[in-house]
């Protein structure tokens, strides 16, 4: 036979699963759209400016998951332009441009920062 026994509350975790159930963790979640829109728009190189001024960002929340979603809305001939920067692509006289990473660079920041703040949530301080 196994048996567990507890001594004492389980007060503190329930404080701690409350406040991570409760809308605080996500209170900034626009704040760090913009941010991620703002640090996309900077790093994306610039030929005409549309596709660095063409970021937007949509936050999703749907079963108890919440997410925020960065999107560029440059497309031209049915390609998103964004992501052929991003990845490269062929040209129309059969040669190739390389890609250049800039969207990882540029995101690594808003990342750290959400993890950040979601750890200050989470652990109260």
């Amino acid at each position: 036979m196994i048996g567990v026994k507890s001594v004492g509350s389980f007060d503190k975790t329930v404080t701690f699963l409350n406040r991570i159930q409760g809308d605080r963790m996500f209170a900034n979640l626009d704040r760090f759209g913009r941010m991620g829109v703002d640090a996309l728009e900077r790093a994306t190189p610039v030929e005409t400016g549309l596709a660095s001024k063409s970021w937007g960002y949509q936050i999703g929340k749907s079963r108890g998951k919440v997410s925020i979603s960065w999107f560029n809305t440059d497309v031209e001939g049915g390609v998103n332009i964004a992501v052929i920067i991003q990845y490269g692509h062929g040209t129309g006289t059969g040669g190739y441009v390389q890609g250049r990473d800039y969207i990882n660079p540029a995101m690594r920041p808003i990342f750290d920062k959400i993890l950040e703040d979601v750890w200050r949530v989470v652990t109260n301080a």
